[in-house]
């Protein structure tokens, strides 16, 4: 479901992607050529840093929802794409036909978000008839139902080997799950209002989480011990921010995007160049260089707020997802990429 944003967009803060940021990273060398070269056509416009800009194009658009869509995931196999939605169902699709292959059905009120295990087998559902359900995929059976939140479940993550989930309520809890066991192993009060994110570090020792507080903070998974909190300054502005969390330094601002209301995640895109992607409020996807942090291109379509992207694990490949009066799921790839 769609709640109002949190105070600023969040990105995860992946390892070896935020490894990445700190410094040059050139994806296209230098020519050495004795001519001057043709003027390149528009398809491989360099960037004002060097490198070439990415040339997403719309390869399929997919319907089937009946409320706004709240979140998409491509599994990390890169086979299927999940999205979940107000309706109460997660569709599974084949991010490269269109094709809707399944539905996941058994929540009781909308969902808000969804996860993948790590050998793409099972998907975690959060949804805000307070219970996480874990499905198998390929049987459409919900074979885990985690119950212990005590109001809508807003965010859900595995951690690298799956044997954890870690979830975040509407309470301001966050609860860390045994995955095969479906039990609730911690509770941490964590957030005075919506978490809205959480994920756990590669070796599940840390958990980072936000909220429509304003904070970020990072937690110790065994003792539940809040390590850090980030905040931003009174004077915050409408930009993704990519924190450096244990120097607590901002390392990035990316802007130029509309998150106002809605509470819209961004994503990092490594598989070509190293964007960073986003939805947007004026019904567009934006990407933005890493480094320098330019607007790349905007992928247009949508015909209502895009709340929700994904990137595809090997491919240069975006899902994008939208609201109530559009209700589509779309595919971008890049025609350079492929």
């Amino acid at each position: 479901m769609s709640h109002p944003d949190r105070a600023g967009d969040e990105t995860s803060t992946d390892d070896d992607a935020a490894s990445q940021t700190t410094e040059d990273d050139p994806q296209v060398p230098e020519r050495t050529e004795q001519a001057p070269p043709p003027p390149p056509p528009p398809s491989v416009a360099p960037t004002t840093n060097g490198r070439e800009r990415p040339h997403y194009e719309l390869r399929h658009t997919m319907r089937g929802h009946t409320s706004s869509i709240s979140a998409v995931k491509f599994s990390p196999d890169g086979t299927l794409l999940a999205s979940c939605s107000n309706d109460r169902v997660v569709k599974i699709w084949s991010p490269f036909t269109g094709e809707l292959i399944r539905n996941l059905t058994g929540h009781s009120k909308g969902l808000s978000d969804i996860a993948w295990s790590s050998d793409s087998v099972y998907l975690a559902s959060a949804s805000d008839d307070t219970t996480i359900r874990i499905w198998d995929v390929d049987t459409g059976i919900t074979t885990r139902t985690l119950k212990g939140h005590q109001d809508f479940v807003f965010c859900v993550n595995y951690n690298t080997t799956s044997t954890l989930l870690v979830s975040g309520g509407c309470e301001g809890d966050i609860r860390i799950w045994n995955a095969a066991k479906g039990k609730c192993t911690k509770t941490i009060h964590a957030h005075l209002d919506y978490v809205t994110a959480v994920h756990f570090n590669r070796d599940a020792s840390l958990i980072v989480s936000c909220s429509l507080d304003g904070l970020i903070r990072i937690w110790n998974t065994t003792s539940g011990t809040c390590l850090k909190t980030l905040a931003e300054g009174a004077d915050a502005i409408c930009a993704i921010r990519l924190w450096d969390y244990q120097t607590s330094r901002c390392l990035k601002t990316y802007q130029g995007h509309i998150n106002l209301k809605y509470c819209i995640a961004a994503c990092f895109s490594v598989t070509g160049g190293k964007w960073i992607v986003s939805g947007s409020e004026d019904n567009k996807v934006y990407l933005w260089d890493l480094q320098s942090r330019e607007i790349v291109q905007i992928l247009e379509g949508h015909t209502d707020v895009v709340v929700a992207v994904a990137t595809h694990p090997q491919q240069n490949m975006i899902a994008s997802a939208s609201m109530e009066s559009d209700l589509s799921v779309r595919i971008w790839a890049d025609r350079g990429g492929q």
